[in-house]
């Protein structure tokens, strides 16, 4: 064998269970076309949100949200003490706010379902709202702060996890995975012609949305797995004006939904489209509509400077869960994250490596095994 476990995709899941597992005793191999743009995790905005963005309907997904949320400070903690770099864990919560009566009153109806299944969400009026972010704008008329989420810089988050991999003794390859099969891959690795098959006990797919274009990956799954697309603004400070915001601001504004995530080193990240599709243009349209929505939010953020515009595409699922489990003695899945895959990354990784030991998962994995999906 040329290693225990070989690994398909060097994003944040892949390369967070590329380091557990090696930190576990495993040699491990990761195979990575090194391209970033393919990376969901390099555009993403670092929301740990799991009561910010539950929604009617996913309780499951909730439920294993929370277990998430609840692991990432501990495992965050250990990337860091394993690297000395810092990922700039926020835990300042999420502000949602609200501009119009019909704004409002729904997300007043997204409160109390929230209340109705334990979760901490706390309704402010416009007053409480501005006392918390005073740059949000004069017609403010409410909004919600949830205290339990998080956000993390997720570029430095990335970084980290690259860095801890290599420490613990990961083998990186650069290079193309063409097929899989239980124990055993084929590749185009770097500059060497042809392809070049790897053996392991366990392969691990963790390849985001091109796990729909891999041979040798079951049908069900392949077909499951879906593009979505994400447009976001990355912003940063003049250096003559204070930090507009000081936790991430979530806003609905005539009925569009909006963040906005500020970082310790003065970047604001706006965002983000989701649309059904897999190019990678940045279009006008989009960026028009995430800067007029932020303003209205929070004015101030006219006065930023505009230093990128980022597409990504997102992993999406059929029912928007990930997709995590055996499907085969030999081989393994981890995909379909969508939104949450920094969220579930630490949680993920414990899951795979539990696996890969022949152990137990925490039972709110259980709804989202690949057998779901026939």
């Amino acid at each position: 064998m040329d290693a225990d476990v070989v690994i398909v995709g060097g994003g944040v899941i892949g390369t967070a269970i590329a380091w557990r597992g090696a930190s576990a005793g495993l040699s491990v191999t990761l195979i990575d076309p090194d391209q970033d743009a393919d990376k969901a995790s390099l555009v993403a905005a670092g929301m740990l949100g799991p009561v910010s963005e539950s929604v009617f309907g996913e309780h499951d997904l909730l439920a294993l949200n929370l277990l998430s949320v609840g692991r990432f400070p501990g495992f965050n903690q250990e990337l860091e003490d394993a690297t000395g770099l810092t990922t700039g864990l926020r835990t300042e919560g999420t502000l949602a706010v609200a501009y119009d009566s019909g704004d409002l009153a729904a997300l007043r109806r997204l409160t109390e379902f929230r209340h109705s299944i334990g979760l901490k969400a706390e309704a402010l009026d416009a007053r409480q709202c501005r006392a918390l972010e005073p740059f949000l704008a004069p017609a403010t008329r409410g909004g919600v702060l949830a205290t339990g989420d998080l956000s993390v810089d997720n570029r430095r988050y990335l970084a980290a996890l690259k860095a801890a991999a290599e420490k613990a003794g990961v083998q990186h390859l650069t290079g193309t995975v063409t097929e899989v099969a239980p124990g055993r891959i084929t590749a185009r690795l770097g500059q060497a012609p042809g392809t070049t098959r790897l053996a392991a006990r366990d392969v691990v797919v963790a390849a985001g949305f091109a796990t729909r274009d891999l041979q040798g990956v079951p049908a069900a799954i392949r077909q499951a797995v879906r593009p979505v697309k994400g447009q976001l603004l990355r912003l940063r400070h003049p250096e003559h004006l204070p930090r507009v915001a000081t936790r991430t601001i979530r806003a609905t504004v005539q009925g569009r939904d909006l963040y906005i995530v500020p970082r310790a080193d003065g970047e604001v990240v706006v965002g983000a489209t989701q649309e059904e599709r897999d190019d990678r243009d940045v279009t006008a349209g989009a960026v028009h509509d995430l800067l007029r929505d932020a303003v209205i939010a929070l004015p101030a953020i006219s006065e930023l400077i505009l230093a990128e515009i980022n597409v990504g595409l997102r992993p999406g699922s059929k029912d928007n869960g990930p997709i995590v489990g055996r499907v085969a003695e030999g081989m393994v899945v981890a995909t379909g994250h969508f939104r949450n895959g920094i969220l579930l990354s630490a949680a993920t990784a414990d899951a795979v490596v539990a696996i890969l030991a022949g152990a137990g998962q925490d039972p709110a994995w259980a709804p989202f095994g690949p057998g779901r999906l026939g």
